[in-house]
């Protein structure tokens, strides 16, 4: 089993920056990826960025290219997501996410086995 714990949500005004952790514990040496999603009220959980656990390549979705960074510190078992140039449509609760699987579909939730508890962004405008 791996628990996750995130940490760093809040209220920013338009245009800020967040940076977000989550810290994984117990079997983190079965983790393939690690990767954040977020979830607007009344729409669907989806994908915001991944990494891998080893090798660091990471992926983003459009909406956040080049606006957030996902970044990882295997020694103490953490990965960030750096949030700048925020927007009122980044309000969402983020959530970290943990698979155990290599070739797995790392944009989608059900390509991922743990789930950390979530941590609310609010960007005012």
């Amino acid at each position: 089993q791996v628990q996750l714990v995130e940490s760093g949500g809040g209220l920013v005004q338009a245009g800020g920056s967040l940076r977000l952790s989550c810290a994984a514990s117990g079997r983190t040496f079965t983790i393939y990826y690690m990767g954040w999603f977020r979830q607007a009220p009344g729409k669907e959980r989806e994908f915001v960025a991944a990494i891998s656990w080893s090798g660091g390549n990471t992926y983003y979705a459009e909406s956040v290219k080049g606006r957030f960074t996902t970044s990882r510190d295997n020694a103490k078992n953490t990965v960030y997501l750096q949030m700048n140039s925020l927007k009122p449509e980044d309000t969402a609760v983020y959530y970290c996410a943990a698979t155990r699987r290599p070739y797995g579909s790392i944009r989608s939730p059900d390509g991922y086995d743990y789930w950390g508890q979530g941590t609310q962004v609010t960007v005012s405008s």
